[in-house]
């Protein structure tokens, strides 16, 4: 008799695509940053004041719907490519929620899953604390829950590089052509405490994707800068600031011309579109500087395809494809990797 298979032995049967979520209306956005927020020290005024940020776009942010689209793509390049596995969405902070998808797939019968995240490095906050995540909403569901096993880090991936090199290209073309080589391409990325960051490759992993897409467009005048930092102005997070440094280039008078590259994000979305969008551009209009803002890679054919080739590196022992001098990341991330950076609790 052949012996039973288990979990771990058993074919992959789904692909799980796990990000951050947002509020889909103005009734949500309490909730969702109640969510976010939950066990960290943020005074309620702060919540307030990013709700704020949420409420001048109605309320709703578009990383449910953008992220609904890349599991449609996705869907369909798998079955394009003669893959059978269903793809589901799961969020850590909104509807759908983590718990309620991994009981939809124990419902459908689910037993091993590979998960997509929707952060390209390797940090507490872009991949530890989902995988954490993901075993909450195991044990919540209980004995019937998939196993879930993370697909790696693709901040050097060529479908990660390439979409963003090729908007790049695109933003820089919109330039006079005697300004182009003047111009400066701010990459920028969420900040995270410098505590996190000596824990993890998220800076080294960074510069090394801004490099190979400034590389690629053939523009050598880039700089990475960071948005979105939060937490008390006492503790250190990775500078500098994206609108600090649209000041800095104002002030050196020899820019016309900003472009910005959102690469440490994967959507469009409210962080986005305030920090870059509303806030950057205002400094930049105070300032006389042109700005143009390349989206995010959202679901760009190339990069959707590379969903697909991380996904068959796994199911068919494909390619695993990098660009650059970092290789490809491990499948497993070791038991000590990406340390939060807080001081353990006794």
């Amino acid at each position: 008799m052949a012996r039973p298979t288990s979990p771990v032995d058993a074919p992959y049967d789904a692909v799980l695509v796990v990000s951050f979520g947002g509020p889909e209306g103005p009734e949500d956005v309490i909730p969702f940053l109640e969510n976010v927020l939950r066990g960290k020290n943020v005074p309620r005024e702060r919540l307030l004041e990013v709700a704020q940020h949420y409420q001048q776009f109605g309320g709703v942010s578009p990383i449910n719907a953008q992220n609904r689209q890349l599991v449609a793509a996705v869907s369909a390049q798998l079955l394009a490519a003669g893959r059978q596995l269903p793809v589901y969405l799961g969020n850590r902070n909104w509807q759908p929620l983590l718990p309620d998808t991994i009981r939809q797939m124990a419902d459908d019968g689910g037993r091993r899953a590979l998960a997509f995240v929707t952060s390209a490095y390797s940090s507490y906050s872009g991949c530890r604390q989902y995988l954490e995540d993901v075993e909450r909403a195991r044990q919540i569901v209980g004995a019937a829950a998939p196993q879930v096993e993370k697909l790696r880090a693709f901040f050097n991936h060529p479908g990660f590089i390439e979409p963003q090199a090729e908007a790049l290209t695109a933003a820089l073309e919109k330039l006079p052509v005697d300004r182009r080589a003047g111009a400066r391409v701010i990459f920028t990325a969420h900040s995270i405490p410098v505590a996190m960051a000596r824990n993890c490759d998220y800076e080294a992993q960074l510069l090394e994707a801004c490099r190979l897409v400034a590389g690629a467009a053939m523009h050598p005048k880039w700089r990475l800068v960071y948005q979105s930092r939060s937490g008390p102005p006492s503790q250190p997070w990775l500078e500098p600031d994206v609108c600090d440094y649209l000041r800095e280039v104002a002030g050196s008078n020899d820019a016309q011309d900003v472009v910005v590259v959102p690469i440490g994000f994967l959507t469009d979305h409210v962080e986005v579109l305030h920090d870059l969008d509303t806030e950057a551009r205002a400094v930049c209009e105070e300032f006389g500087l042109n700005m143009i803002r390349v989206s995010a890679v959202g679901a760009h054919p190339r990069f959707v395809r590379m969903v697909v080739e991380l996904i068959e590196e796994r199911i068919a022992d494909a390619p695993r494809l990098a660009l650059g001098t970092m290789g490809p990341r491990a499948d497993v991330c070791p038991p000590d990797c990406c340390p939060s950076g807080r001081p353990s609790r006794a």
